[in-house]
């Protein structure tokens, strides 16, 4: 857009390309609807989330075998944790910049290639140090996994974008479930490196058949490719049997991608503010009941570790391998992401996307408050399976609201950023789940409970909801937009039909 372009003259060129028979490419994803193409890119991007699930869901595993083979003091157990997420911090970012300037399919294939190389080589590390640095190479590369968020909404007409992002969170779910079922099958015969290198299989099957994806055409059109876009598009309404619009491709060529000062302009700073806090309030919650589900199992006298408070530390050298019955605890536990799944299916487009992830905290809070009881091993599992499961549905809604409240423009940045916020809470939740439980339950479970409740007042202080509103290109979108109006169809700065 040139400095001397206003908002109404943005409007005008928009007017006069719709007179001069040209489309969008929100006008072509609607035009060709949801079909066969959209399936098959399901698929595949679902297998990243399987990939991711995995690594993350070995973490709850691997602690207590480590603990126990390397005779490890409880907080180098919480340290091979908080080191993925830490080099998750740093690759979050760092991928999330690359797909906004050199495409989302670069940025994908690349992390997801780096990721199972030191994937597989971290079940050949000789000693505890060695393991922390690969399983740091690890998390830098599974920073990049919410790209695939980012590639799979574009291709998406606006009915279908929140219940198909939220499906696509069912391959988190198989992948974590997965996980639990191949180290019941591993870990008592092979051990934990056997399990790391299977774990790594998702990834190389993604890695596979990553060639086949499609740049996304958003990304094209805001690089200035033309023809890549509409072969694209063609592509995508052969597979699914429809006819493309007529008329020409709008394109807004815009060289000025992915800059972080783009997320606090003034019609962003309070949404990535908020939005920041939310991500760091998920992941901190989500991976906090992961870690507490082993923690709380392997406890033994629940009802004394409550009324006394703590859970007493054991001496460096003592250890508890996981029993075959924590295993299935941990399994229907990690089962509850399908519920949660099932809920917020049922609630994105009804209560829209603001509602709904309070919705989720308050519950994650409520279910907390029993724990502070002496309550069974039984109503444990009951109650952690509820609180997982709404948990893991607002992970899911925070992943449909990113990247549909920002611009192709800073999308992927917006993802990688607002992960990376995330990974900083997925880094504490381990000193609080695994070190301060073992000074105080009460004290802890009060951590989580708070942190839920404090995160369902910010979902409701959001000041955008998205539900119904289409893919924006450019922040130029949202400056032309009146705020009470309900988005139809997309303005573009500089087009050239």
């Amino acid at each position: 857009m040139d400095s001397g372009d206003s908002p109404n003259s943005v409007e005008s060129n928009n007017t006069t390309t719709e007179e001069t028979g040209t489309f969008t490419v929100d006008d072509a994803l609607e035009a060709i609807g949801f079909g066969v193409f959209q399936w098959k890119i399901s698929l595949i991007t679902g297998l990243a989330w399987v990939a991711d699930a995995m690594e993350m869901m070995i973490l709850s595993i691997l602690g207590p075998e480590l603990h126990c083979d390397w005779s490890l003091p409880s907080y180098q157990v919480a340290l091979i944790t908080s080191v993925v997420f830490i080099g998750m911090g740093f690759g979050s970012p760092v991928w999330g910049n690359v797909s906004d300037k050199y495409g989302r399919k670069v940025g994908l294939t690349v992390c997801m290639c780096w990721t199972l190389y030191y994937g597989i080589l971290s079940a050949f590390a000789p000693i505890y140090g060695w393991l922390l640095v690969l399983r740091g190479f690890v998390g830098f590369g599974i920073g990049g996994a919410p790209q695939s968020v980012t590639l799979y909404s574009e291709f998406l007409p606006v009915k279908a974008r929140g219940i198909c992002i939220v499906l696509i969170g069912a391959f988190w779910a198989i992948g974590a479930v997965f996980e639990v079922l191949l180290a019941l099958w591993v870990m008592p015969t092979l051990g934990w490196r056997w399990l790391l290198g299977l774990s790594a299989l998702p990834m190389a099957v993604f890695v596979c058949f990553c060639f086949w994806l499609p740049e996304s055409p958003r990304f094209d059109v805001l690089a200035g490719r033309r023809e890549k876009a509409m072969a694209t598009l063609v592509r995508i309404a052969k597979d699914n049997g429809k006819a493309m619009p007529q008329g020409t491709l709008t394109i807004y060529k815009q060289t000025n991608r992915g800059q972080l000062k783009d997320l606090f302009s003034p019609q962003y700073w309070k949404t990535t503010l908020l939005l920041w806090f939310l991500w760091f309030a998920n992941a901190f919650s989500y991976y906090g009941i992961v870690l507490l589900t082993t923690e709380l199992f392997q406890a033994g006298d629940l009802c004394a570790a409550t009324q006394g408070a703590k859970i007493e530390p054991r001496c460096s050298l003592e250890c508890k391998y996981l029993s075959s019955d924590d295993y299935k605890d941990l399994l229907w536990t990690t089962l509850a992401e399908f519920p949660g799944l099932l809920v917020i299916l049922l609630a994105i487009d009804y209560m829209g996307r603001k509602k709904s992830l309070a919705l989720c905290f308050f519950m994650f809070s409520l279910c907390i408050l029993p724990l502070f009881a002496c309550i069974g091993r039984i109503a444990l599992t009951i109650f952690i399976f509820i609180c997982r499961a709404f948990i893991s549905g607002g992970y899911q809604v925070v992943f449909v609201y990113t990247p549909e409240v920002y611009p192709t423009e800073t999308r992927a940045l917006a993802m990688g950023t607002s992960s990376a916020i995330a990974r900083i809470g997925a880094l504490i939740t381990p000193f609080v789940a695994q070190v301060l439980l073992r000074r105080s339950v009460y004290v802890t479970l009060g951590v989580y409970c708070a942190c839920g409740l404090v995160a369902g007042i910010a979902s409701l202080l959001l000041p955008i909801e998205t539900l119904g509103r289409g893919l924006q290109e450019s922040s130029l979108d949202q400056e032309v937009e009146h705020p009470a109006s309900a988005p139809s169809s997309q303005s573009y700065g500089t087009t050239q039909p």
